[in-house]
């Protein structure tokens, strides 16, 4: 997989932009502040319809504009493909693939993949479980792209969930006959992406697992699956049971938890309050892992989803670096860039060259951004 061209209108600092890519090893600097992070967001964007940083879609139109429009041609197995999103709130945001419209985010987000690794993510296991839920569902998508429609179907019956659950207004000895409805649907929908969720987890901590001990020697990685339906599960092994197991599991807990949610008017229970956790040799990561360790565990995992990707979609997803190299020590520097591999087309943000050997920057395409021009240079 390789991006060919990347063309932005109005979105986030840029009016007009029109980059051409010409090489496997990408390498954007510039000052902070200049919008090196934005052209990634952007590629990334084209992967799975959803930011690294902005919580709405209208954070990534430029200010005082009221549409932004992304574009870019890729080539994958050989075929040139065009891909273009035009957000335009509150209307829908536009889907094209080769000019054609696109009403499926499936259907569109299944021609690009991408990995992003920012300073972020770096951070991922100190974050909120939101934070850790995000990073899962975007690392699905980019395998299995129904899995988004199945995520925003869910959302969607939850919110009409709580909205009943408002307007029940605390009142526990209420009819409750449509909140059954509700959350039997819940129940479906939600049975199903925890099934997804621990299947994927399960394939990836293997990969994760065999970096994370290249990396450290001896350390053991294990990754769980905190639910709120079915309990903590080490996704080192397999989970035994079926989706039927999880949806019967799911509905129970619905009932148990009824009168809270009449009271609280809010779902307690669910895939949108589950969890991933890391261990290290059987302890927290959260709680016991150094900087260092974390940083590990997290390179692990980006590195697994890149391999994971390529063994799922036959074809490299493209890698994202933003700013990263600079917050990893030696070790984990030389371990990331020896890992990407030739195939692997790598986009990468830096302050300067300055972290990056002579050997790697001799067939780097170098892009400078500076006043909001983005320029080709040599160095």
């Amino acid at each position: 997989m390789f991006i060919k061209s990347l063309k932005l209108k109005n979105f986030r600092n840029y009016c007009d932009l029109d980059l051409d890519f010409n090489s496997k090893k990408i390498l954007i600097i510039g000052k902070n502040a200049q919008g090196k992070t934005n052209l990634l967001e952007a590629v990334y964007y084209l992967s799975a319809l959803d930011s690294i940083r902005a919580k709405s879609d209208s954070e990534l139109i430029k200010w005082g504009e009221e549409f932004c429009n992304i574009k870019a041609e890729i080539k994958k197995f050989d075929i040139d493909i065009d891909l273009e999103i035009n957000i335009n709130p509150p209307n829908r945001k536009k889907l094209k693939v080769n000019g054609l419209n696109k009403n499926k985010s499936s259907e569109f987000i299944s021609n690009i993949s991408a990995v992003c690794f920012t300073v972020n993510d770096l951070l991922l296991l100190r974050g909120a479980p939101e934070d850790r839920r995000k990073w899962l569902n975007n690392a699905i998508s980019q395998i299995f792209p129904a899995y988004i429609e199945r995520l925003n179907k869910y959302n969607k019956i939850k919110t009409q969930k709580n909205n009943y659950l408002k307007d029940l207004k605390g009142n526990i000895n209420a009819d409750t006959s449509m909140l059954d409805i509700w959350n039997e649907q819940l129940a479906i929908t939600g049975s199903n992406l925890i099934f997804i969720r621990l299947n994927f987890l399960h394939e990836l901590q293997k990969i994760a697992a065999e970096k994370h001990k290249q990396i450290s020697n001896t350390e053991n990685l294990s990754v769980f699956y905190n639910s709120s339906i079915i309990g903590d599960i080490n996704c080192s092994e397999k989970f035994p049971y079926n989706n039927e197991y999880i949806l019967e599991n799911f509905k129970q807990k619905l009932e148990e938890k009824k009168p809270e949610e009449i009271i609280r008017a809010q779902s307690v229970v669910g895939a949108h309050r589950d969890d991933v956790s890391f261990y290290i040799n059987d302890n927290d990561a959260k709680k016991f892992a150094s900087q260092g360790q974390q940083r590990t565990i997290v390179l692990s995992l980006k590195l697994a989803e890149l391999e994971l990707i390529k063994e799922k979609i036959h074809t490299n997803a493209i890698l994202l670096l933003d700013d990263v190299l600079a917050e990893l020590d030696d070790l984990r520097q030389n371990f990331l860039l020896d890992a990407i591999g030739d195939e692997t087309q790598t986009i990468i943000t830096s302050v300067d060259t300055l972290h990056f050997k002579e050997e790697y920057l001799k067939n780097v395409e170098i892009f400078e951004i500076k006043d909001n021009t983005v320029f080709k240079t040599n160095f």
